[in-house]
C-alpha cells in the first residue's frame, strides 16, 4: 500500500505551500471529503491533460462535498505558470488560479512520506518523479481507498467520481456495489445481512439471483440515495 498508509488508518496531517498559500491537510480538508491527487512533474503532457479534467469536473466533486488538493514537486512559482497552461488547454482564460490548490514538493519530502515515488520515471537530472497517486480521504480523516499509477498512465476522473458515490453509499447503507456499477442501479445486500433483517433495512425489496449451488448470495436492492 503506497507509504505504509493502510485502508482505514487515519491519514497523515502535514503542513504544506500550496498555490493559495500554506495548508494544514486536516484543517484544509475539515468535516468534508477529501481527495489528495499527486503528479509527476509541471508542465508535462499527461498532467496537464489530467489538471485540466479535474478542473472541469470539480462541480462534480463539489456536489459531493469533496475538497480537491493536487500535490506536484515542482515550486509555487512553478505552478502557478502551469496553471495558465492548464487553463488555456481548457480552452479557458489563461489565469493562475484553478479550482483547487496545488501543493508545492520541491525536495520530495511529501512523496517519500506518502510513498509517491515512481522508480523508473525521473526528471533531467536524473530525481525520481512522483507516480499518479490517488487518496481519497473520510469526514473521519481516516484513509477510504488508494490507487496508484504509473506516471505513464493518466487517470480516469471519472472512474474516481464513481468510486466516491460507491463510498459515499456504502458508508451510509449496509450495501456493496457490483461491477462497473452507477448511481440509480441496483446494489447487493451485504451477506452478514440475515434475510429478515435485509427485508427492513431495504423496504424497496430485496431480489435474490437464483445460482446452481443454491446458496442465496446474489442478493439485489434499488438504490436509494440517502437524504
Amino acid at each position: 500500500m503506497p507509504g505504509g498508509i493502510l485502508l482505514g488508518e487515519e491519514f497523515p496531517d502535514f503542513k504544506a505551500d500550496t498555490t493559495v498559500g500554506p495548508i494544514q491537510l486536516h484543517s484544509f480538508f475539515g468535516d468534508s471529503w477529501g481527495i489528495l491527487f499527486s503528479h509527476p512533474k509541471d508542465y508535462t503532457p499527461v498532467c496537464t491533460t489530467e489538471l485540466g479534467q479535474a478542473a472541469k469536473l470539480a462541480p462534480e466533486f463539489e456536489k459531493r462535498n469533496v475538497k480537491m488538493l493536487a500535490l506536484s514537486v515542482d515550486s509555487v512559482e512553478d505552478h502557478l505558470g502551469w496553471c495558465k497552461d492548464i487553463n488555456a488547454y481548457n480552452g479557458d482564460e489563461p489565469t493562475e488560479k484553478l479550482p483547487f490548490p496545488i501543493i508545492a514538493d520541491p525536495n520530495r519530502d511529501l512523496a517519500i512520506k506518502l510513498g509517491m515515488l515512481d522508480p523508473d520515471e525521473r526528471d533531467k537530472e536524473g530525481m525520481p518523479l512522483t507516480a499518479r497517486c490517488v487518496f481519497i480521504i473520510g469526514p473521519d480523516k481516516k484513509m477510504k481507498l488508494s490507487i496508484l499509477y504509473p506516471a505513464t498512465t493518466g487517470r480516469n476522473f471519472r472512474e474516481i467520481l464513481r468510486v466516491i458515490d460507491s463510498l459515499q453509499l456504502t458508508s451510509q447503507k449496509k450495501v456493496a456495489t457490483p461491477v462497473n456499477w452507477q448511481p440509480g442501479e441496483n446494489c447487493m445486500v451485504l451477506p452478514n445481512i440475515p434475510e429478515e433483517e435485509a427485508s427492513k433495512l431495504f423496504p424497496a425489496g430485496v431480489y435474490t439471483k437464483a445460482l446452481p449451488s443454491q446458496k442465496n448470495y446474489l442478493r439485489y436492492t434499488p438504490h436509494t440515495p440517502h437524504p
